[in-house]
């Protein structure tokens, strides 16, 4: 199983203040991942870091360091639909 982890220089606790979600969690990477961001298809995001925040979270794709936004689905895969780039601060604010 892949490992839970924080985005380098931030705690848990500045993860919550900024998004505003007291119930902010790391989540393991061993998910399935995918972006609708592409108009002709879905395309895979490989996950350096997860976060969730209840049925959202935030997926720093380890391929370019992006944040991706999307939603956390039943059966732990997510679907992204939102890059935020590598402004972690902004798709805290964003959730």
């Amino acid at each position: 199983m892949a490992s839970a982890q924080l985005p380098a220089g931030w705690t848990l606790q500045q993860i919550r203040d900024v998004s505003g979600d007291r119930e902010a969690v790391p989540l393991h990477t061993d998910c399935a991942v995918t972006s609708c961001l592409s108009p002709t298809a879905d395309e895979v995001i490989r996950p350096a870091i997860v976060l969730g925040f209840h049925t959202l979270c935030l997926v720093q794709s380890a391929d370019d360091r992006d944040w991706y936004m999307g939603s956390l689905n039943d059966d732990g895969s997510i679907i992204c639909w939102s890059n935020y780039g590598d402004n972690l601060y902004e798709a805290l604010r964003g959730l």
